[in-house]
C-alpha cells in the first residue's frame, strides 16, 4: 500500500479547514484511508541516521497517509485534497474534457518510427510540484519502469514535433542528466551499473539490439527511456512549461498514467491533447478522457452492503466518491458515471464498495448472516497432514524449504540439463539463489543438511510441499504439484534410493545419503 507524505499545514490550508490529529485520523478512516504516522523530516532523520544528521532539518509536521494501491488519483497532495473536498461535499466531482490549444496553435506531436517495438505514447502539462507523484507512480502502476517510464522536460528548451525511434546503442550519443560530457548508450550502461538508483532499471533494455530514444525537431535528445533523460531539457527553478513524455509496453497503463497526470493538477477541468503518430500512420490523441456509465439497482447495493437506503440516497453517497450518480427514473435503478481518473472501478462490486465507504463502515448494523456454510478440508491437504503425522511418528523431522532456488540446484548439482527440467524461470531474479521455481524437493533438503552438518547422525528428514513444472498444454503454461521427499543421511533405509556421490559432493556433503521422491496426488 503506497504511503503519501504531506505537510500538515499545507494540507489544512488546501482543505480550507484545520483539524486535530484525531479528527483528521477519523476523516481518513471515513474516506477509506489510514493516517499511518505523524512525524517530521527531523524526526525521520533522527530515527534513521542519528542526531548529528538531523541538525538543521525541518520541524514541519508531516502526515504519512496510506492510500489503496489502486487509487492512483490520491497519490499526491492535490489528489488527496480534491478527493476529500468532494467527499465532504465542499466541491463538486470534476468532469474533464480534452480541448485544442488555447492559443489556436497545433498540438504537440510525437512521431513513432517503425524501429520502435519496445515502448509507446506522450502528453503535456503545466504544474509546479510533481516529483513525488512521479516516483509513486513509477513504483506502483509503472512496476519500477518495466511497464511505463516517465520523462519530464523544460518545454521551452525543446521544440516539436518529437521523434520516438530506436537505434543501436553505439549510435546513440548525448549528455545525460547531471553529467558533464556526452556518452554513447553503451558507455551509459556501464556507467550506471554502479549507480544505486539507475542500476535497477538497466536490465529492461540492456540485452536489446536497439535502444529507444526520443529526439526533438532539432535532433536534441530528450531521453533514453526508461533509463535517463538528457541534460539539455532538464527542469530548473525557472521552468514554466513542462513536457511529459510517457513510454510504455502496456497501452492501457500509459492511458491511465496520462489521465492521472493531466487531470490531477488542473484547476480548469480542461486538458490540451497531444498527438501520437504510429508507424502504420494511425494518429491518436492523448489523454483519452473516456467516461463510461454503469447501471445498478439500489436493492443490489443495499443487500450486499447490509443497509436500507433509498436510490436517491445511494446516488448521493456515490457522488461523494467522485462517481457522479443519479436515479434513472425506472424503479430504483441508478446511473453511475465512471470518470477516467477512477481506473480502480472495473466492476459493480467496486461501486458497491464505494457506497459502503461513503455510508461509513461503522454505521452498518452488525447482523448474523442468513446463510450458513460448513468448511471442509481439501482432500489433498488432508492426505498431506496424515502423511506428515505418520512420518513424524516414524522418527522423521519435517523441513520447510524455499519454493525458489538457483538453476544450478535443480540442474547441474543433480546431474541434469536445465532445458529438460521443465522449470519455470523468474524473469528478473534479485539473486542467483532464487532464479527458478523448484521442480523437486531434494535440493532444499540437501542444502538443509549441508547447513546442519554438525548435527549427530543419522538424520532423517521429510518435506511435503508444492513443486512447479511447465505444462505447455495448459493456459497458465505451468502447474503446481504436491510432492513428498523422504530423506536419510547416515543410515540406510529400505526402499530409499542411494544418491550418486557426485550429487552429494556438489552440495558440499561427504556422508552417504538416500532419498525417495513421491508424487502424492495420484494417491487421492
Amino acid at each position: 500500500m503506497p504511503t503519501v507524505s504531506v505537510k500538515r499545514d499545507l494540507l489544512f490550508e488546501a482543505l480550507g479547514q484545520k483539524y486535530t490529529d484525531e479528527e483528521f485520523d477519523e476523516l481518513c478512516f471515513e474516506f477509506g484511508l489510514e493516517l499511518d504516522e505523524i512525524t517530521s523530516e527531523k524526526e525521520i532523520l533522527i530515527r534513521e541516521q542519528g542526531d548529528e544528521k538531523a541538525e538543521g532539518a525541518s520541524d514541519v509536521v508531516l502526515y504519512k497517509i496510506d492510500v489503496p494501491a489502486n487509487r492512483y488519483d490520491l497519490l499526491c497532495l492535490e489528489g488527496l485534497v480534491r478527493g476529500l473536498q468532494v467527499f465532504k461535499e465542499k466541491l463538486e466531482a470534476p468532469r474533464y474534457k480534452r480541448v485544442s490549444p488555447a492559443d489556436g496553435g497545433e498540438p504537440q506531436r510525437l512521431v513513432i518510427t517503425e524501429e520502435v517495438h519496445i515502448r509507446k505514447a506522450s502528453a503535456v502539462e503545466r504544474y509546479e510540484s510533481f516529483i513525488e507523484l512521479q516516483e509513486k507512480l513509477h513504483q506502483n502502476i509503472c512496476r519500477k519502469r518495466t511497464l511505463v517510464a516517465i520523462g519530464t522536460h523544460d518545454l521551452d528548451t525543446i521544440s516539436g514535433p518529437f521523434t520516438y525511434t530506436a537505434k543501436p546503442p553505439g549510435e546513440i550519443r548525448f549528455k545525460p542528466l547531471n553529467q558533464s560530457k556526452e556518452y554513447t548508450a553503451t558507455e551509459l550502461m556501464s556507467l550506471y551499473k554502479t549507480d544505486s538508483h539507475l542500476r535497477h532499471y538497466l536490465h529492461i533494455i540492456e540485452n536489446e539490439p536497439l535502444y529507444p530514444i526520443i529526439y526533438d525537431s532539432n535532433g536534441i535528445v530528450l531521453s533514453m527511456p526508461p533509463i535517463i533523460n538528457g541534460d539539455h531539457s532538464k527542469i530548473s527553478l525557472n521552468t514554466k512549461n513542462i513536457f511529459i513524455e510517457c513510454t510504455a509496453t502496456d497501452l492501457t497503463k500509459v492511458n491511465r498514467f496520462t489521465v492521472i497526470y493531466n487531470t490531477i493538477y488542473t484547476t480548469v477541468q480542461t486538458v490540451e491533447g497531444a498527438e501520437v503518430v504510429y508507424p502504420d500512420g494511425r494518429l491518436c490523441v492523448y489523454p483519452e478522457l473516456a467516461y463510461r456509465t454503469e447501471t445498478l439497482s439500489g436493492d443490489f447495493i443495499n443487500k450486499r452492503v447490509g443497509i436500507n437506503e433509498s436510490a436517491e440516497s445511494i446516488a448521493q453517497l456515490l457522488t461523494r466518491m467522485c462517481l457522479r450518480s443519479e436515479v434513472s427514473g425506472e424503479g430504483d435503478l441508478i446511473q453511475v458515471e465512471i470518470p477516467p481518473t477512477r481506473a480502480d472501478v472495473i466492476h459493480a462490486c467496486d461501486i458497491m464498495e464505494d457506497a459502503a465507504i461513503a455510508y461509513g463502515f461503522n454505521n452498518i448494523v452488525r447482523s448474523t448472516p442468513r446463510t450458513y456454510t460448513i468448511a471442509n478440508q481439501l482432500p489433498l491437504n488432508k492426505l498431506t497432514e496424515l502423511l506428515r503425522q505418520d512420518l513424524a511418528a516414524a522418527g522423521f523431522t519435517e523441513a520447510l524449504t524455499f519454493a525458489l532456488c538457483s538453476e544450478e540446484d535443480i540442474a547441474d548439482k543433480l546431474r541434469k540439463n536445465i532445458a529438460e527440467t521443465r522449470a519455470v524461470h523468474i524473469s528478473n531474479p534479485k539473486t542467483t539463489e532464487f532464479q527458478v521455481a523448484r521442480t523437486c524437493l531434494l535440493p532444499g533438503l540437501l542444502k538443509t543438511l549441508a547447513a546442519n552438518r554438525k548435527m549427530p547422525l543419522p538424520l532423517k528428514l521429510l518435506e511435503i510441499s508444492d513443486v512447479v513444472l511447465k505444462d505447455e498444454t495448459k493456459d497458465s503454461t505451468f502447474f503446481p504439484g504436491r510432492c513428498a521427499e523422504i530423506f536419510s543421511c547416515g543410515k540406510s533405509i529400505g526402499h530409499l534410493g542411494v544418491l550418486h556421490p557426485d550429487v552429494i559432493s556438489r552440495f558440499e556433503l561427504t556422508m552417504p545419503c538416500s532419498a525417495i521422491d513421491i508424487d502424492i496426488e495420484p494417491f487421492l
